[in-house]
């Protein structure tokens, strides 16, 4: 029988494990996915477009159309200058991350990541050939510690790759550190891929920064986002990379080598959503309000430490309190207390934590906690 990629035994299986729907009556804090529906109108810009026969093959990088409208979002949201022609539209942001790898890495090179990272990068990397190199952040805040940064590189290291706001830490970079990892990466001349798809979800008083924005930052900077999380478009599958005119060009040579291009029927309603603060501002601020009720709740349980999520839509628990691991800890939370939780150790960098989603509305977010705060006092 033929072989299979030498690579993929070291790919883990990430949070599979623990993110088997569980009964109904348990509550689940492990999805990070909005339980909002599509707004309505962004959907019917999807039927308009079958209706006026946008099904055939179109341009690989997305309709200039759409393009252009990333261009301007990124433009006048955060100040990020790029030219409509050197952004690809793909399909998802997790695409888009593994076009970058590909199309700027070579096998047996490095990637720097900040962990606790999400799993997907280690899982990528590993089957390109190239090496992921776990850096763990500063506690309790999970912010980048540059000499720990500095001391892992090597003649090797090709990338960092960031995630602000952050899953599964829920930290948002300052603008010092972000002009920090910017100054890290040209001294050491690597690309900085910049996956910002929470961008959108920042709730402290510093926003997201863009490493682009940044001078330097800008011709070394792959820029990857998507609609998953602020439109609640997670199935649409839709993401973007866009970067220097160099970087660009391998970028869409993978689109067009692995996908085509996106559904032409997806590209006006992806273009729309961009601009539909109005749809978009409900669910961001009722992610806003249960960040302060799920930040109450467990600061109420004690055998816990938890720190107020700067961003996105986690919250990381400290266990230690309970003398529990983190993986037993998720499997007696399900078992015990029928509440659905992702032990980070899943993640290098994450031991002696476990993430929640607060993707879920206030009464699960209440009744989950208060069934772990009852569950805890019985056996702690």
């Amino acid at each position: 029988m033929p072989s299979v990629n030498n690579h993929l035994d070291k790919v883990g299986k990430g949070f599979a494990d623990f993110l088997t729907p569980p009964l109904e009556h348990v509550i689940r804090f492990t999805v990070g996915q909005p339980d909002f529906p599509t707004p309505d109108s962004i959907k019917s810009k999807v039927v308009e477009a079958l209706d006026a026969g946008k099904t055939t093959y179109t341009r690989t990088g997305g309709s200039p159309e759409l393009c252009k409208s990333v261009s301007r979002f990124l433009n006048e949201r955060f100040s990020i200058t790029v030219d409509w022609e050197n952004i690809v539209v793909t399909p998802g942001c997790k695409q888009a991350i593994l076009y970058a790898l590909m199309g700027l890495g070579n096998p047996g090179e490095e990637v720097l990541l900040l962990a606790p990272a999400w799993p997907t990068y280690d899982a990528q990397i590993s089957l390109l050939g190239m090496t992921p190199v776990h850096v763990p952040c500063t506690t309790p805040d999970f912010h980048p510690d540059f000499d720990a940064l500095e001391k892992a590189i090597t003649e090797k290291t090709k990338f960092i790759l960031i995630n602000s706001p952050n899953n599964p830490t829920g930290a948002v970079y300052t603008p010092d550190e972000v002009v920090a990892i910017v100054d890290l990466a040209i001294r050491h001349d690597l690309w900085i891929l910049d996956d910002m798809i929470y961008a959108t979800m920042g709730w402290t008083e510093h926003p997201y920064v863009s490493p682009a924005t940044i001078p330097g930052g800008a011709e070394r900077t792959i820029t990857i986002g998507g609609w998953s999380k602020s439109w609640a478009m997670t199935g649409w599958r839709l993401g973007f990379c866009a970067g220097p005119p160099a970087a660009a060009k391998a970028l869409h040579l993978c689109q067009t080598s692995a996908a085509t291009h996106v559904p032409t029927f997806t590209m006006d309603a992806a273009a729309f959503a961009l601009f539909a603060d109005d749809d978009r501002m409900p669910m961001h601020n009722a992610f806003k309000e249960r960040r302060e009720v799920i930040f109450t709740e467990l600061s109420n349980i004690p055998q816990l430490k938890v720190r107020k999520p700067e961003g996105a839509f986690y919250i990381i628990i400290d266990i230690e309190g309970t003398g529990m691991d983190d993986k037993t800890f998720a499997r007696r939370a399900l078992e015990e207390a029928d509440v659905q939780l992702i032990p980070a150790s899943l993640m290098p960098g994450g031991e002696g934590f476990c993430r929640i989603s607060y993707a879920t509305n206030i009464p699960n977010i209440i009744e989950g906690c208060k069934r772990l705060r009852e569950w805890l006092e019985r056996v702690c």
